[in-house]
């Protein structure tokens, strides 16, 4: 008998173009997982709402980050992308989560907390953003989702908004795991901190040469040592720790040699990536996005069917 294999979920924000640290944090670690699960990729346009884009920015962006999947390998026939807000149910879920964890263990979200201190704007959406994305994950009995080092926080409120369900109204939600690649868990910015579009410390993954080129050559270094950290930081994303002793020692204290490397580096793994994008029609990811939704509507109504008769407004 074949075994059932478990189901991964994942997704991204629609929030403009998207960076490496995307890449290797969430759109690789998926690309090179999903086949080996019953795979899930949500387009998370509600939560890209906590930022108040522009709707038409909002529409594009929706377009874009599906074609960004597609780009990176990921196929539509083996695995089901969906967006967020065809799926009423992921609302309805967050509300119900809500009634179950106090404020002041949403209080401690790392995300909210460094988002507060960056002067962000804290509106309500963004404070209760945790139980958003645990409804996301917990509507379609999800065992694995790759994340982040810095986003794992996120997947420990799935745990815990399940654990509060199920002591509350009895067994009905999987507890999922976080899976996190050893040493992309962060990606560091051009500055050294996370890579980030709020830090603007970015280099874009879709960009063209130059633009790419202008991010890396911005990579702040520190004048006084032979090995520039943050370049390093990044270098080693895309080759082995022993190709890089080699580079490194023969261009010691020549940082601009060690960027033209990286910026060698990077073009080589985006440029195929670009030209599968290019290739891409509007009109083909709306129906990958209608039909991915569908099945994604069919999963989370028999879900929380479940749900409303446990919690006791199924007449």
């Amino acid at each position: 008998m074949a075994s059932v294999k478990k189901r991964l979920f994942t997704g991204l924000q629609p929030s403009g173009t998207l960076h490496i640290g995307n890449y290797f944090g969430a759109l690789k670690p998926f690309a090179d997982l999903y086949e080996s699960y019953d795979s899930m990729l949500m387009v998370a346009d509600y939560h890209a709402l906590t930022s108040a884009p522009k709707p038409e920015e909002l529409r594009q962006n929706i377009i874009n980050v599906v074609k960004d999947y597609l780009a990176a390998g990921v196929d539509p026939a083996k695995t089901v992308i969906f967006q967020q807000s065809q799926v009423h149910e992921h609302t309805e879920l967050a509300w119900i989560f809500e009634c179950l964890v106090p404020v002041a263990y949403l209080e401690l979200a790392h995300a909210y907390k460094d988002k507060v201190a960056k002067g962000l704007k804290a509106n309500a959406g963004l404070f209760n953003y945790p139980m958003l994305m645990a409804a996301d994950i917990l509507l379609y009995d999800t065992d694995i989702v790759p994340v982040g080092q810095d986003q794992k926080q996120h997947v420990e409120y799935a745990r815990e908004a399940a654990a509060k369900f199920n002591i509350a109204y009895g067994e009905t939600f999987i507890e999922p795991k976080d899976k996190i690649l050893e040493g992309v868990g962060v990606v560091p910015g051009t500055d050294g901190q996370k890579m980030s579009k709020s830090y603007k410390n970015t280099i874009p993954l879709f960009g063209t040469k130059d633009e790419i080129a202008k991010a890396v050559m911005g990579i702040v270094t520190d004048s006084s040592g032979e090995l520039p950290k943050n370049v390093y930081a990044i270098h080693r994303l895309f080759r082995s720790e022993a190709e890089l002793a080699s580079l490194y020692d023969s261009h010691k204290g020549n940082y601009k040699a060690l960027k033209e490397a990286l910026i060698e580096d990077i073009e080589a793994l985006v440029a195929p990536m670009c030209a599968k994008r290019d290739s891409l029609d509007d009109r083909d990811v709306k129906r990958v996005l209608d039909d991915g939704s569908e099945k994604a509507r069919a999963m989370a109504e028999s879900k929380m069917k479940l749900v409303r008769e446990k919690i006791g407004i199924t007449l």
